[in-house]
């Protein structure tokens, strides 16, 4: 029992914001009438969503860091500006199209990065001057209009799915299997690390609890895939956001870069006399935000099927609330990329729940900024506290 309260204690932020989702997913369950979790609309959520998600990894980093951006909107904009317009106007190919936009991001997170890192302009600065930079060469780009229809292939990066390779007639087999295949990497992890934990001599929950944690986690993912499967089976965007995760998690837990990440968040001059290359970090960080919002910025063009001047407008906001809901400190040095999918799933929740409730735009972007403001002041309470 003392083991159990003690990894609760560890890990308090990371089960409340998990309780949290749970309560808010209960609440608009209620609201509205069932509809919240019919498998037509959780395949929404993850559609409407997977950009934010995206985008919010990429912002996390740069939280990290003890620094923000405003920018990624109009990257997302830009980015689906150019796009649209080689497709349609110049007729080039779909993996083309998308290698030259993966550049561009790329190139625009090397702007912000040179300017912040070796210049020395204050992130908040140089993130503002890139939104209306980029959204500015945006409306240039469009001449003030959507440009589409887009290609049928490139469309199908957001809307299509992973074919049932059983013939499942009302229910999509292969998404069960994938998810009861997730279950045994989920368990199998846990307990490689439990292992580890103890052949090192350091304590580890019961056995209770492990069984606990990971009955509650196969619990969700198979719900989450049955859902699935009553539907058209597993999005493709959703392979794709799975990777990311898996990808940036490895990064974060297990490299040395993610490991100076949060030594840079954490305290800049410390990390820099200990032969941290902190400008070079920052650099890269930016970098890495940059090329993440132009897959953002391609997953939304392919999703709305055209690109246009006033795509990404407020998407800056959601991945910054979901990194902070997500247990990110403003201040820096904290974060994870579950508590960044978790933030970007109450978000999303929030928001859906809402719009079918009938609860207006304005009321909806009140609600996101009070949440912000609780998020942080919640995270300084904290940190007062421990102080």
């Amino acid at each position: 029992m003392n083991k159990i309260l003690l990894a609760i204690k560890q890990h308090g932020k990371q089960y409340g914001m998990v309780l949290a989702l749970a309560s808010i997913i209960i609440l608009f369950q209620i609201w509205t009438n069932g509809i919240l979790l019919r498998p037509l609309n959780v395949t929404n959520l993850i559609l409407q969503n997977g950009y934010v998600l995206i985008l919010s990894i990429g912002m996390l980093f740069i939280i990290i860091t003890a620094r923000i951006d405003l920018s990624v909107g109009s990257t997302v904009a830009f980015v689906g500006a150019i796009t649209a317009m080689l497709m349609v106007n110049f007729d080039m190919g779909v993996i083309p199209t998308v290698l030259i936009g993966l550049i561009i991001g790329a190139l625009i997170g090397a702007w912000q990065g040179l300017w912040t890192a070796y210049v020395g302009v204050p992130a908040f600065i140089t993130s503002l001057a890139g939104m209306l930079i980029f959204r500015g060469l945006t409306i240039a780009v469009l001449e003030g209009r959507s440009i589409g229809p887009l290609a049928p292939a490139f469309r199908a990066i957001s809307n299509s799915f992973v074919p049932d390779l059983f013939g499942g007639t009302s229910i999509n087999v292969t998404a069960i299997l994938v998810g009861l295949a997730l279950c045994a990497y989920v368990v199998g992890s846990d307990y490689m690390r439990r292992r580890e934990t103890i052949r090192h001599g350091f304590s580890a929950p019961s056995i209770g609890y492990f069984f606990a944690r990971n009955i509650a986690s196969c619990a969700g993912i198979m719900a989450l895939s049955w859902l699935l499967a009553s539907y058209n089976g597993i999005p493709t965007l959703l392979i794709l956001l799975v990777a990311l995760v898996l990808f940036y998690s490895f990064v974060t837990n297990h490299t040395v870069v993610g490991r100076r990440i949060y030594a840079l968040g954490g305290n800049e001059a410390a990390a820099q006399l200990s032969g941290v290359d902190t400008k070079k970090l920052v650099f890269l960080t930016n970098v890495n935000l940059g090329v993440l919002a132009a897959i953002a910025g391609i997953v939304f063009t392919a999703r709305l099927n055209a690109g246009t001047p006033k795509a990404g407008t407020g998407f800056e906001l959601d991945a910054i609330a979901a990194c902070f809901i997500g247990g990110a400190s403003v201040s820096g040095g904290t974060g994870t990329i579950t508590g960044a999918l978790l933030g970007t799933f109450i978000m999303g929740v929030m928001n859906n729940g809402m719009s079918i409730v009938g609860i207006s735009v304005d009321y909806q972007q009140a609600i996101k900024g009070l949440v912000i403001l609780f998020a942080v002041a919640i995270d300084i309470l904290l940190k007062n506290q421990k102080a």
